[in-house]
């Protein structure tokens, strides 16, 4: 690798993450951080098509270039010419293979994220700076930065939220003060808090006078899982939005929110990048590398690996009593369809104490 100029001044800067919604949204330190760096550059981020809602309107990215899903290299010709050389850095936030060769074809200075392993030799052969990711050690957020290390080193992160959107006139004119957010479904199921659990959950804070509102993406799936939480439920005060907004309403929600609860998911990131109270329902995967970054802090783990309660900022993170837990596996069964004991076994009414806790509605049990 080529020894870098910490002074080196860059116009056209190319951020590359190829990778999930949430993913994207925990980029967003990275592109703040390379913009303050940089405040004349042109940031530009680049993705899977539907991936980067959460960059929309965002005041440090100058343009969002989609890649189409699915589309294998004789489909991305035309990408591929109008990216050649274009930028003067690419930042490679992901360690896939086409994020590298994105990276590659973009522009002359590269630094990117690798996998500690042998096969990845080509990729560090690509790069001018290499951050080797070594196993379930630091959260994602400050390994993204660490991309900057040879021209700056942020002392904190600050997630960014996208810019806020009217919510649309048939849901405003529902809507009821004080209200909670429950992000219902999850991706993959093995990140899935059980829907009963939800229903008792929503019965719960609703009989405690708080409107509560049920999110979920526009999929038939995700329309069928709060539908259910709302039949469950049977409460007038629950009000299912599943598909009716989009990332930019939804921030404008969760801002007027007085708690959010929700699994590890992209919506969780996002509630804690929109500075209201959290409690976040963590199953298989390790909080110190996923769990919700607080917003804006210093650069330093967020969360212990193993805790039944834990905050960090206004985040309250939940984690299961199985002594497995975190596994960082896809479930119990190894796969995105599995079961996961710690959360089918996560007690609502321990959920609800914690959610009434962090309303101020009772004291809050110690961290363990």
């Amino acid at each position: 690798m080529k020894v870098l100029d910490p002074r080196a001044e860059f116009r056209r800067i190319l951020v590359i993450c190829t990778r999930q919604i949430g993913d994207v949204l925990l980029t967003t330190p990275l592109i703040r951080a390379a913009k303050r760096r940089w405040p004349a550059a042109q940031i530009d981020v680049l993705g899977f098509a539907g991936t980067l809602g959460m960059l929309k309107g965002n005041p440090d990215v100058h343009e969002l270039i989609e890649v189409p899903g699915g589309s294998g290299w004789m489909q991305s010709k035309a990408l591929i010419q109008r990216l050649w050389r274009r930028y003067d850095l690419s930042l490679v936030a992901q360690h896939s293979d086409r994020a590298h060769l994105y990276g590659w074809i973009a522009a002359r200075v590269r630094s990117g994220q690798v996998p500690d392993e042998g096969r990845a030799w080509w990729k560090r052969a690509l790069l001018d700076h290499a951050v080797v990711l070594r196993g379930n050690q630091t959260h994602v957020v400050i390994d993204k930065l660490k991309l900057l290390s040879p021209w700056t080193h942020p002392a904190e992160a600050e997630v960014v939220a996208p810019a806020g959107a009217e919510v649309p006139p048939g849901v405003a004119e529902q809507l009821r003060a004080p209200y909670v957010v429950l992000q219902v479904p999850s991706l993959v199921r093995y990140k899935q808090w059980p829907l009963p659990h939800y229903a008792e959950l929503a019965r719960g804070l609703a009989g405690d006078g708080f409107q509560v509102l049920l999110t979920g993406g526009p999929s038939e799936a995700d329309r069928k899982a709060v539908a259910e939480v709302a039949r469950l439920a049977a409460q007038a005060q629950i009000l299912p939005l599943a598909g009716l907004l989009d990332f930019a309403q939804l921030t404008t929600l969760l801002r007027g929110a007085s708690l959010y609860v929700g699994p590890d998911t992209s919506v969780t990131h996002l509630a804690a990048a929109c500075d209201v109270p959290v409690v976040a329902l963590y199953g298989p995967i390790d909080p110190r590398v996923w769990g919700p970054w607080p917003g804006r802090g210093p650069l330093e783990l967020p969360y212990r690996q193993r805790a039944l309660s834990q905050r960090s900022g206004k985040v309250i993170l939940l984690q299961g009593t199985p002594s497995c837990v975190p596994c960082n596996g896809a479930g119990c069964d190894r796969h995105n369809d599995s079961r996961s004991e710690c959360l089918e076994t996560m007690d609502p009414q321990r959920v609800l104490a914690e959610a009434r806790a962090a309303l101020g509605q009772g004291a809050h049990p110690p961290a363990r």
